[in-house]
């Protein structure tokens, strides 16, 4: 069993090998992957945001209009 596991550990090492460049090169690299992933995250809250208001503009004019349809049948009697 401990044999298996030494075998299988000794493995999973050789084929995750990092050089001291790759982690550089990463480290590096860090502040722009940061910077892109927050401006994506914000113009996608951005277009998402527009598009539901634009939704919600249109439910509340028809909400509002059936309102004032509603009141306006009882006024007419």
């Amino acid at each position: 069993m401990m044999i298996t596991i030494l075998v299988l550990m000794t493995t999973m090492v050789k084929s995750e090998e990092m050089t001291v460049d790759k982690i550089a090169n990463n480290i590096s690299e860090l502040p722009s992957k940061v910077v892109t992933f927050i401006g994506n995250e914000k113009q996608k809250t951005i277009d998402y945001q527009t598009k539901v208001w634009a939704d919600q503009k249109v439910k509340n004019a028809e909400m509002w209009s059936k309102l004032k349809s509603l009141f306006k049948g009882n006024n007419d009697s």
